[in-house]
C-alpha cells in the first residue's frame, strides 16, 4: 500500500511518514500543492493525506484539482481549522475524511486504514523503462534480464526516475523521496547515489542524463 503525504511542516510530515511506515505502508512526501499535483499525474496512491494550509496552492484547491482530473484516490484532509463551515468546505472540495490538528496519531492511522479498506486500488508493481525493469513489491531491479544490486537509497532514487521517464526530475523531488537524508547538507548525496547507479548500469549508464541546473532525466531509449 502506498500513501502520499502533502504537508508543508516537514517535521510533522516525517513523523506521519515514520508512523505509517511502521504500519507497513510505503510513503512519499511532498511539501507543496504544486508538487502534489505533479507527482499524482504519474503515480497512483492508495490514499492521500492532504493538509489544507499549504504554501502557494492550498489543500482545498489541490483537492478540487485531483477530483477534476478524475483521480478517485481517497483523501484525508488535515487542518488546524475546526469550525463546521471549514469541515463542510473540505468535504465539499472532494475529501473523504477530515481530521483536525492537533490529532492523535493512532486515530490518523485508523482513519487511513478505513479509507484504504473502503477503496482498494490495484496497481501493477512492475515498472518498465527501456531495458530496465523494477518491481516495487520486491524492490528488485533488472537490466536486460540481469539482476542489479541496487538497494536502499539507490533504489529509492532509481524508482523516482523510473516513475518519470523522459521527464526532468528535480533534485528537490529526489531529496523528498530519500526522506531520511539531511537535505540542507552541503554534501551532495543525490549526486553520489546517481553516480553509484550509473556505475551499476555499466555501458548503459548514459541513460541517466544530468540536466544542469534542473535535475536528472532517465531516457526510455
Amino acid at each position: 500500500m502506498r500513501i502520499l503525504v502533502v504537508e508543508d511542516d516537514k517535521r510533522m510530515a516525517r513523523k506521519i511518514q515514520k508512523g505509517l511506515a511502521e504500519e507497513g505502508y510505503s510513503v512519499d512526501m511532498v511539501y507543496t500543492g504544486e508538487d502534489a499535483e505533479v507527482i499524482l499525474s504519474d503515480i497512483t496512491y492508495d490514499a492521500i493525506i492532504l493538509d489544507i494550509k499549504l504554501p502557494g496552492k492550498d489543500g482545498l484547491s489541490v483537492c478540487e484539482t485531483i477530483r477534476r482530473n478524475k483521480i478517485s484516490t481517497p483523501i484525508l484532509m488535515l487542518t488546524g481549522l475546526d469550525s463546521i463551515r471549514d469541515r463542510v468546505q473540505g468535504l465539499d472540495s472532494g475529501a473523504d475524511d477530515y481530521l483536525t490538528k492537533p490529532f492523535d496519531f493512532e486515530e490518523l492511522y485508523a482513519r487511513v486504514r478505513a479509507l484504504v479498506r473502503r477503496n482498494p486500488i490495484v496497481v501493477s508493481p512492475k515498472i518498465e523503462v527501456g531495458d530496465l525493469v523494477l518491481d516495487s513489491s520486491s524492490r528488485k531491479v533488472w537490466h536486460r534480464g540481469e539482476a542489479l544490486d541496487i538497494r536502499g537509497k539507490e533504489y529509492e532514487v532509481l524508482e523516482c526516475l523510473m516513475r518519470h521517464p523522459d521527464t526532468i526530475v528535480t533534485r528537490s523531488m529526489i531529496e523528498q523521496r530519500i526522506k531520511s537524508i539531511d537535505v540542507d547538507s552541503d554534501y551532495n548525496v543525490v549526486d553520489v547515489y546517481i553516480c553509484k547507479i550509473r556505475a551499476k548500469l555499466g555501458s548503459e549508464k548514459g541513460i541517466i542524463e544530468t540536466v544542469r541546473g534542473s535535475g536528472y532525466l532517465l531516457k526510455s531509449s
